[in-house]
């Protein structure tokens, strides 16, 4: 599986983790390339290997003042120490009242904080949803203590979307960014699918340095990538990096194209994709009936480059039904207005 290298370097099956100390603060790189992969993650920080005890005992102290006696956390380690590898993942979660018994540290609203240390990530969790119930229990059940364990500053946002119209995943990822930081500033966003979750907690849900698709392998793929350029499932982007491309496109309403867009808006904007190994990114699709394809997808994808600047954020139109804040989650329903033809 591993094996130590002389250098500190930490050769992980396909994976090369570099584990560099400077000026006291620790940076984990990781080159990834399957087998017959020619695209590389040119860049990927903070990837937690077994062997990782040097980086997780750095911490970084914030600023004391000296004239009080007021203890001053440390800044959470780039490592979370309480990882505990592959999970038992759970397909039959307990009802949404035992799960909010069960999760004592998560604030009503889906927020999740470490009280030993100061997070060093802020980020927004938006699902795209509408009538999948099951689906949203078993993710939220498998979902929180995952991210507890991983020591970020979290919250979770369900944007679902009101009435019988076609559903539009990207639009409703698009509100998703927008209504978050009208709560507080995220440092970056996870657009997460509804029937993915996660198997291994070494997947972190912090923020990338450039793209991050995070559903790597998934099982119904028989955990292999499908294509280089897939960004579907879960993927983490910067605040600014979403700003940057204008966030999703608008015009895809029904299943499909618009994720190969936003890979296309990534690669336009001269960013790239980034991914954690398959071994650890690795994710279980729940069962569900597959949504109405959208006929136009190809022809939307084929011309979609003209539209970058004034499709997505800069057209985004929709109405705010309702806001509430349960225990594990912001609820946020909305009705979307199809945008004008550019």
């Amino acid at each position: 599986m591993y094996r130590h290298h002389p250098r500190g370097l930490i050769i992980y099956g396909p994976v090369t983790v570099s584990s560099m100390l400077n000026n006291n603060a620790t940076t984990t790189t990781v080159l990834w390339g399957g087998k017959g992969n020619s695209n590389f993650s040119k860049l990927e920080t903070t990837f937690p290997t077994r062997n990782a005890s040097v980086v997780a005992s750095s911490q970084e102290s914030s600023t004391a003042n000296s004239t009080n006696s007021t203890t001053v956390l440390p800044r959470c380690p780039l490592i979370p120490p309480n990882l505990v590898g592959p999970l038992a993942v759970s397909k039959s979660p307990p009802e949404l009242s035992v799960i909010e018994k069960t999760f004592t540290e998560v604030q009503p609203g889906g927020r999740g904080c470490p009280t030993d240390c100061v997070p060093r990530h802020r980020v927004a969790i938006v699902i795209p949803y509408r009538d999948r119930p099951q689906h949203l229990q078993a993710l939220l059940y498998n979902l929180h203590p995952m991210l507890l364990r991983q020591q970020i500053d979290y919250q979770i946002f369900i944007v679902e979307q009101k009435g019988s119209e076609t559903f539009n995943r990207a639009m409703l990822m698009n509100v998703g960014y927008v209504e978050a930081l009208k709560e507080r500033t995220f440092d970056c966003f996870i657009f997460h699918d509804v029937d993915l979750l996660p198997e291994d907690d070494r997947n972190l849900y912090t923020c990338p340095e450039q793209p991050r698709h995070m559903s790597v392998a998934v099982d119904k793929f028989k955990y292999r990538l499908p294509y280089a350029d897939l960004f579907g499932g879960v993927s983490a982007m910067s605040r600014e990096h979403f700003h940057l491309v204008n966030g999703f496109s608008n015009v895809f309403w029904g299943w499909g194209g618009e994720d190969d867009d936003m890979a296309n808006r990534i690669k336009a904007h001269g960013l790239h994709i980034s991914r954690y190994p398959a071994n650890v990114a690795r994710y279980k699709m729940l069962t569900h009936k597959k949504e109405k394809a959208n006929p136009k997808r190809y022809e939307y994808l084929r011309t979609g480059k003209k539209r970058f600047a004034t499709d997505g954020l800069s057209n985004l139109q929709y109405e705010l039904v309702d806001k509430q804040k349960p225990k594990l989650y912001t609820w946020l329903l909305v009705k979307l207005t199809p945008p004008q033809p550019s």
